[in-house]
């Protein structure tokens, strides 16, 4: 799945508020994302962004050290595909799983607004 229409499917599986959220898309690769993600941090709605998957591990790694570790997440990958999967926990949680366990396929990031 593809496009707009995979965001639905991912926030539903992440567990995570889904009354209000923020469709950020793919965060800047260089220029303008710390920035973007400083700002974010204070975001109190619900996140979802896209990411490709040789991404995935540098953006939860940005994630921890703006969101904080401890902000939960959901990774959802392949959505209605044979293999999909969504992955939830907290930064921390999921950065460790991907790390042993590269991710393939499109990926819908979900991460929980700021407490």
């Amino acid at each position: 799945m593809t496009g707009a229409t995979a965001i639905v499917p991912a926030l539903v599986n992440s567990g995570l508020p889904n009354d209000k959220f923020v469709f950020e898309g793919f965060l800047p690769v260089k220029k303008g994302r710390q920035t973007r993600l400083k700002f974010l941090a204070e975001e109190t709605r619900t996140i979802i962004f896209y990411e490709s998957p040789h991404k995935l591990l540098k953006t939860l790694t940005n994630f921890s050290e703006y969101f904080g570790e401890d902000r939960l997440v959901s990774v959802s990958r392949e959505l209605t595909k044979m293999f999909e999967e969504t992955k939830r926990g907290t930064v921390k949680e999921v950065l460790s799983y991907y790390t042993e366990k590269p991710a393939k396929g499109e990926i819908v990031i979900i991460v929980d607004g700021k407490k």
